[in-house]
């Protein structure tokens, strides 16, 4: 009889806790009885390791074992610790080697016949274990590359329970079995949709490298065909490649989501587009067992795009508000708190009616003036009065068509690196703060005494405060957006043209 330790992580959002797996046995009833708060699919593990562990060619004592998972106060999820539990009770039994398995982190869960199959959240997983100074982890051969993405950690990837019991000095013959690979990521040498595509609209074209410049949330109104979800979609291509860091989190994120990694970091900003039937959430993450990252989360440092965004329950709308100004989304459970990342750029489109006709020259508007209020009342002013460019999107005419052909249009490779110039501008003159952003920037800070600008150059904007044409707030997000524009055309501070230009992608909306 002996008891063994080993180690796993229980992941609670993107932060990790380190957990140790103790195995006793004892000279008791035969039973086998899993204890540290455990949710469902972890409580059945004992069922899933005693299988495992008999058709692997290591069966597990008769005698009565007692796993403890601690700290016994932190709610565990998943079947990740499979395999830290089995191996445990080898060790327990004196199969293998006590000192060998309480070196190592083991991720991973079995299948009845001691396979292992691949387990979401083995990057932000082995990145805890890394961070609290295990040098070994062991993980399932389908999450091995992944795993080796983390630096400066060893890596053992293994296809079947037999396979770890022999690493760890179990005297067996190694049975060859066919791995359990994770599934096949989708094709993403895909070419982003160029800016080139876009005929006419040019102040939308010139909000979208604004927005990419200066982080800034966008607001689209037009009827159907104006091209809203066309130019939304090619923000991305206009963002630049992810820094190591922002990399780091957008992979851990996709990871956490179980979609699953590669060999690679992720590099590109991730485009996030729930449909309007989304919950709460599906929007902003939960979950009734483990708390999962929602379609917030999953676009962050990246772009978040809401088609038809009065079709969307209020309730998810409202939601947004708060990690629109934090950038992170807490999740609130009894026993839990998880904390996700959400620095997105939000893109809303929205039709001006719910015909979608409205305003849209010869073709006529079925809708009552108080059913075109009640459509666009469905996203609330607090939400509204926190997008920064607000824009009406016209449809193309066919002289437009005809003007555009054969000419050369802006793509999204030069205005891409017209964006990196004014972000490094930016980030040059933020040096010396928290922010690395235009949209970063608090609004005391613009109107405080080292970036203050003259009462001519403010004046248009002072004139809208004062009658009411925008709120506090706004006044605020048009400073930043007009510093944006100085940063975009190579300017060392904004003047009255970018205030007043400031203002109407702001304002364009309703202009």
């Amino acid at each position: 009889m002996g008891i063994a330790r080993t180690h796993a992580v229980a992941l609670l959002g993107l932060t990790g806790a380190l957990v140790e797996v103790e195995a006793d046995i004892s000279a008791q009833l035969p039973g086998m009885i899993l204890i540290g708060l455990p949710d469902a699919a972890l409580s059945q593990a004992t069922q899933r390791v005693r299988a495992a562990a008999t058709n692997s060619g290591c069966p597990l004592t008769v005698h009565r074992l007692t796993i403890n998972l601690s700290p016994a106060a932190l709610p565990k999820h998943g079947a990740g610790f499979d395999l830290a539990i089995a191996l445990a009770c080898l060790a327990a039994d004196s199969t293998i080697s006590h000192v060998s398995v309480g070196k190592v982190v083991h991720f991973g869960e079995l299948a009845l016949d001691g396979r292992l199959r691949p387990t979401p959240g083995i990057l932000p997983g082995v990145m805890t274990a890394a961070r609290l100074g295990y040098t070994t982890v062991m993980v399932p051969i389908g999450n091995e590359a992944e795993a080796r993405l983390v630096p400066n950690v060893r890596v053992i990837g293994v296809a079947s329970l037999r396979d770890a019991a022999i690493f760890h000095g179990a005297q067996l013959a190694p049975i060859p079995v066919e791995p359990i690979l994770a599934a096949a990521l989708p094709n993403s040498t895909d070419a982003e949709p160029d800016l080139a595509d876009v005929i006419g609209n040019d102040d939308a074209i010139l909000a979208l490298q604004i927005a990419a410049a200066g982080g800034h949330h966008v607001f689209l109104l037009g009827p159907p065909g104006a091209g809203k979800t066309m130019l939304a979609a090619r923000l991305p291509g206009l963002l630049p490649d992810l820094d190591p860091a922002s990399s780091l989190e957008v992979s851990s994120l996709r990871s956490l989501g179980g979609l699953g990694l590669g060999d690679a970091l992720i590099t590109r900003p991730p485009w996030e587009a729930p449909h309007h039937t989304a919950t709460a959430a599906a929007m902003v993450g939960g979950g009734n067992g483990q708390i999962r990252p929602g379609a917030a989360s999953q676009a962050s440092h990246g772009v978040l795009f809401l088609d038809e965004a009065p079709e969307f329950a209020s309730p998810v709308l409202d939601a947004l508000r708060q990690p629109l100004e934090s950038g992170w989304i807490s999740i609130h459970r009894a026993n839990a708190v998880a904390h996700f990342p959400a620095r997105f750029q939000l893109v809303m489109a929205a039709n001006p009616c719910p015909c979608g006709q409205y305003g849209a020259g010869d073709l006529s508007c079925t809708c009552p003036p108080n059913a075109r209020r009640r459509y666009l009342a469905r996203i609330s002013g607090p939400l509204l009065d926190r997008i920064d460019i607000q824009l009406n999107v016209k449809r193309i005419t066919a002289a437009q068509l005809r003007l555009a052909a054969g000419t050369n249009r802006l793509t999204s490779g030069s205005a891409r690196n017209r964006v990196v110039g004014a972000r490094a501008a930016a980030a040059e003159r933020l040096a010396s703060t928290p922010w690395t952003l235009n949209s970063q920037v608090p609004g005391p800070w613009l109107r405080g005494a080292q970036v203050r600008l003259t009462a001519a150059t403010t004046a248009g904007l002072d004139r809208a405060l004062e009658r009411g044409g925008i709120t506090m707030r706004g006044y605020d997000r048009v400073l930043r957006i007009a510093w944006t524009l100085a940063d975009y055309d190579g300017l060392t501070s904004p003047g009255a043209d970018q205030v007043g230009q400031a203002l109407y992608l702001r304002k364009g909306m309703t202009s």
